[in-house]
């Protein structure tokens, strides 16, 4: 008998050729269609990224110092939301896979999980109906009290639609995802990690402190990554809330106020024409760029977190 090795192949059934190849094509399409988009973009914006204020309307000097602005604006509001969503996204993940009864935490994860499925639109009716005029006393209180410090430096906005209530609402825009996530990472909590700690005679929040936060901190980075990524790209909401004025200004509760990418295209694209159609494309770029960035640099961290088991 030979002592070398046969090669067995399985016969494949139609059905499983078709099913393989379905699956590859639905895979494939997925980079097809995000080089689709990239060289869409590309091309689109060539044009524009060395064209000056003779060339586009849109333009003061060139298309550099036009967007440069609107990048700033775009990141400040996400980082002031994200600012204020981390804190409140962990402890509502906390109090319902800790603290809450499991029928009251059903409830209020199905709650937070329909909070995502709002149109951003209603978001900003809302930013604009109730939360700006709530927080406009507040915006003057701040400017008359702490208006030595730069951030609520005034003359405060007469409207309360500022970057601050555009990253408020923006804040309460990432909320659900960043909660379902760190609630989800939560929940996986080794039990013999939990219940040792409490032998130890940790109170609950001694246990959280040293075993739950410790074991979900890549959870939470990647949470407050992916949320960043929701922001950046949000449109309608920004657009309807903000009141902007194309500035670089760190105070958060003026009439001038930055804006950001996603929302000056939104404003700015149904009246452009000709090379400030390409402008605006080149600015939808850029954003294309640092959301794939932030996208990416959240896929390697999750990629980094290690399964364990209550074992190890």
């Amino acid at each position: 008998m030979s002592s070398a090795a046969t090669t067995i192949k399985a016969k494949q059934r139609p059905g499983d050729r078709v099913f393989s190849g379905s699956a590859v094509f639905a895979g494939s399409m997925i980079l097809v269609t995000l080089a689709a988009v990239a060289i869409f973009l590309i091309v689109q914006s060539v044009p524009a990224l060395f064209a000056t204020s003779e060339e586009a309307s849109i333009l003061t000097t060139n298309f550099w110092d036009y967007v440069w602005p609107l990048l700033f604006g775009t990141v400040w509001a996400a980082a002031l939301a994200l600012l204020m969503a981390l804190p409140v996204s962990i402890g509502i993940a906390l109090f319902i896979s800790h603290y809450a009864p499991r029928r009251l935490a059903s409830v209020l994860g199905y709650i937070v999980d329909l909070l995502a499925a709002v149109p951003s639109v209603v978001f900003g009716l809302w930013g604009i109906g109730v939360l700006a005029p709530a927080v406009q006393p507040v915006y003057s209180w701040l400017v008359e009290n702490l208006g030595w410090f730069p951030l609520f430096a005034g003359p405060v906005s007469g409207t309360g639609r500022t970057i601050l209530t555009a990253a408020i609402v923006l804040a309460v825009m990432v909320l659900p995802i960043m909660t379902a996530i760190c609630r989800e990472v939560f929940l996986q909590t080794p039990v013999l990690h939990e219940e040792a700690a409490l032998a130890l005679g940790a109170t609950r929040w001694e246990m959280i402190r040293m075993a739950v936060l410790p074991f979900g901190r890549s959870g939470i980075v990647s949470a407050s990554v992916l949320g960043l990524g929701r922001a950046l790209g949000e449109t309608m909401a920004v657009a309807m809330v903000l009141s902007a004025t194309g500035v670089i200004s760190f105070q958060l509760l003026t009439s001038v106020n930055p804006s950001t990418i996603a929302a000056n295209i939104a404003l700015s694209f149904p009246e452009a024409y000709g090379l400030n159609v390409n402008v605006l494309i080149a600015t939808g770029l850029i954003l294309f760029v640092v959301t794939f960035a932030v996208n990416a640099f959240a896929r390697w961290i999750v990629s980094r977190r290690k399964d364990f088991s209550g074992a190890n």
